[in-house]
């Protein structure tokens, strides 16, 4: 287990916090930012929920390896290794659009991946520990959270 991990949770609930710190009540959002919000609101249901099902035992809050821990690869982890930090990140976004507007939006998505980049890269630590070459094959292969970023 690496405590150090909490830290990038600290950062991601301040970056969630951040999206609240305006008076959004006072305004309807545009048509466009409903429909973003949206797709991202469908993305990370489908993404937790598949995540947490393929994941199973494996889930923990701090990062760290279960004793009988194994490398799971099936469901949204073919697409990507952190999916539910995907998930985390379709939500902040979906919420964003809707109640902050752009500039807080930005500063709270980079607070956001800063806080989910000492997670992942902690966790990948660990996970190359253990799996070592299966877990570098699949690293190779498979985007951390974000499509197209490694």
């Amino acid at each position: 287990m690496d405590r150090r991990a909490r830290w990038g949770i600290v950062l991601e609930g301040l970056a969630y916090a951040l999206l609240w710190q305006t008076r959004f009540w006072e305004r309807s959002p545009e048509a466009w930012r409903l429909r973003l919000s949206t797709v991202f609101f469908a993305l990370a249901t489908l993404l937790s929920w598949t995540s947490a099902r393929a994941l199973g035992r494996q889930w923990r809050l701090d990062a760290g390896l279960n004793p009988d821990h194994e490398l799971v690869t099936s469901g949204p982890y073919r697409i990507v290794r952190h999916p539910i930090y995907s998930s985390m990140f379709c939500l902040l976004l979906g919420t964003g659009f809707i109640i902050a507007p752009v500039p807080l939006l930005l500063l709270s998505a980079l607070i956001f991946l800063v806080g989910t980049e000492i997670r992942v890269r902690i966790e990948d630590t660990l996970l190359a520990s253990r799996f070592a070459e299966q877990f570098k094959a699949y690293r190779r292969t498979v985007w951390a959270y974000i499509p197209f970023l490694r």
